[in-house]
């Protein structure tokens, strides 16, 4: 397998990727790797116990306790706990028709609570604490109670979650908590899932788990807003870890270090991170940071003690630890001392951001740090295509995974891409309707999105992500408008300091755009405005100044009224999770916020403009 050392690039051994193409008769391009997958574990608990036996000592999870201390479990600690909660959920007569909801976010308690669930043959639900915290009408999180049917809740702290349990409790649920049970809420304390006695009752179980049958539900918003529980299988899980290996071969050569924010009840973090410590005997510290003004410093910290040897971040994550990079030798130097790679995923890694890991990496060893991304969903377990290669150019993706079949499709003025394979959902839980729609006449989950040709001549160069097929639209002329090309030129000409960008324009004149802050950088155009009001400084003059110079810039770069932002709107309250305008990944839904804020879009097409509405000026 090759390492990659060439132009500065610290030596990493990754692995070989090769496709063949062909061409079928309704004008689809048929793609897969010619290499093969291997054999992968029945269950993810084979891993487990593979790890307890041969390194038991080893720690596989970590997190910070109430004291700031690492509490730490080893591989055979894990298995002994992972046990006695599979026959606390045996006892209890769960199973698919009953599952578990998992509340909180990321902790030891919640790792081994899958665990024994898994071990159990009982599916788990790992839900967003935002539909519980930060949601005022608990919506979507009825909406997922009534969909499951859970026979158990868990929640670390019970308190912060007590409005959110007493929306969907009743007395057909069962509750456990860590710490803080609700007064009024009849519960078990999470040491009593640990003290129960294992029976032969658990191995019998751990045996007759059918690898094909649901082990996990991970959610995912539909245009409507409303979350989709998309089943996960054994399956899906181990046969996408034999898939990261043979991208990332080093993982076999010495045990993974990583620490890791990322939540788990989103694919990147629960199944690709967390099965990668898993199943390569690795150790995964839980970071308590996140990509936040009040998060960072944690990871800060986290990254300070912890040396990891691959690392997984969203840009918006990197943007904020390049900055505490470039001023702390301490981080600097404990960060790159051990790391073979850098993956970003959820966007694009902007220019300045890839440029600063570069120089810190070298400044630190004298060598970059490889970084790569790759593309996938929730519904491909996430793992479909990876680069094993230095990438030079944003939204360049790789080449398909071993064992997925890709098929490109034309869509209008695109090739829509449609997966198959052992790593795909069978589907959604208990809505044939939506499974029915997501698999096309060959059985190929079509992911509604686009992808070209790096090189249209050699298909080995790999891809480029090209948008979603249903986003691009026409303007009242016929033009037609690629929604990805324009949306990323706007974040990159209004960066740092735009979050996302809602498009406007079909059967308009003009291309407009909604704009939501970055309010922390924001702050720095107008310091003296209080930090929560995100209002006052949509309209500082200060700001709208800057953002009327950038707007400006941009439109003199434009080529024609494809990629012109004529009008647009700095929005002056941030997406509503309760009004769909926001998953709880942080992705926009662009419908609902069009819908929910129709006379804002109004006013981008109103003559004379509004006085809050921008417009583009292209001569300098």
């Amino acid at each position: 397998m090759p390492v990659i050392a060439a132009s500065g690039v610290r030596a990493v051994r990754m692995g070989e990727q090769s496709v063949a193409s062909t061409h079928g008769p309704s004008g689809a391009t048929y793609v897969e790797s010619v290499l093969p997958l291997g054999d992968y574990p029945r269950t993810m608990i084979d891993w487990l116990r593979r790890w307890a036996a041969e390194v038991p000592e080893r720690v596989f999870l970590a997190d910070r306790g109430e004291d700031g201390a690492w509490r730490k479990v080893t591989f055979a600690q894990a298995l002994a706990r992972a046990r006695s909660i599979a026959q606390y959920l045996l006892d209890r007569k769960l199973s698919a028709e009953r599952p578990v909801v998992i509340l909180s976010g990321n902790s030891v308690e919640h790792g081994l609570i899958a665990l024994g669930a898994m071990m159990a043959g009982v599916p788990f639900a790992p839900v967003s604490p935002a539909y519980s915290l930060v949601s005022k009408d608990h919506a979507k999180l009825r909406h997922i109670f009534s969909l499951l049917t859970p026979g158990l809740v868990f929640a670390a702290d019970g308190r912060p979650f007590e409005a959110a349990l007493r929306s969907v409790m009743n007395d057909d649920i069962g509750l456990v908590v860590a710490r803080q049970p609700v007064g009024g809420l009849a519960s078990d304390s999470f040491e009593a899932m640990t003290a129960t006695v294992a029976t032969d009752a658990v191995d019998a179980a751990d045996a007759a788990v059918d690898p094909d049958q649901p082990a996990k539900f991970l959610f995912t918003s539909g245009s409507t807003g409303m979350p989709k529980a998309v089943i996960n299988t054994q399956r899906m899980m181990t046969c996408n870890q034999l898939m990261i290996l043979s991208a990332m071969a080093f993982l076999a050569d010495e045990p993974p270090v990583l620490v890791d924010w990322l939540p788990w009840n989103h694919t990147a973090g629960g199944n690709h991170n967390f099965g990668i410590a898993l199943s390569n005997g690795g150790t995964l510290y839980i970071d308590d940071g996140a990509p936040t003004p009040g998060g960072i410093d944690k990871t800060v910290r986290n990254l300070t003690e912890i040396a990891p040897t691959m690392y997984f971040n969203v840009p918006k994550g990197y943007e904020m630890l390049t900055e505490h990079l470039g001023r702390n030798a301490a981080l600097r130097e404990r960060f790159f001392s051990k790391l073979k790679l850098m993956q970003y995923a959820g966007a694009s890694l902007a220019k300045h951001v890839w440029d600063a890991l570069e120089t810190h990496a070298i400044a630190t060893t004298g060598e970059k740090v490889l970084i790569v991304t790759g593309y996938g969903s929730t519904e491909t377990a996430p793992f479909a295509f990876t680069t094993t290669w230095p990438v030079n150019q944003p939204g360049e993706v790789g080449l398909p995974a071993p064992a997925l079949k890709i098929k490109l499709v034309p869509n209008a003025e695109k090739l829509e891409v449609r997966l198959k394979g052992p790593s795909i959902t069978p589907g959604y839980w208990r809505q044939p309707d939506k499974t029915a729609e997501c698999f096309d006449e060959e059985g190929y989950y079509m992911i509604g999105d686009a992808l070209r040709f790096v090189d249209p001549a050699d298909v080995s160069k790999g891809f480029m992500f090209d948008g979603r097929v249903t986003e691009d639209f026409k303007l009242s002329t016929g033009t037609w408008v690629n929604m990805a090309g324009v949306r990323g030129s706007i974040v990159s000409a209004f960066a740092p300091y735009v979050r996302d960008v809602v498009l406007t324009g079909l059967d308009r004149n003009h291309i407009g755009a909604l704009l939501f802050l970055d309010v922390d950088a924001t702050l720095r155009l107008a310091p003296e405005v209080p930090v929560a009001d995100e209002k006052h400084l949509a309209h500082h003059p200060a700001v709208r100044l800057h953002f009327q110079d950038r707007l400006d810039a941009l439109a003199r770069k434009s080529t024609g009224s494809s990629n012109l932002v004529a009008r647009v709107i700095i929005l002056d309250r941030p997406p509503s999770i309760d009004a769909h305008e926001i998953t709880d990944k942080g992705s926009i839904n662009q419908r609902a916020v069009m819908q929910t804020r129709a006379k804002l879009v109004e006013d981008l097409y109103t003559d004379p403009a509004p006085l809050h509405v921008l417009v583009a000026n292209r001569k300098g």
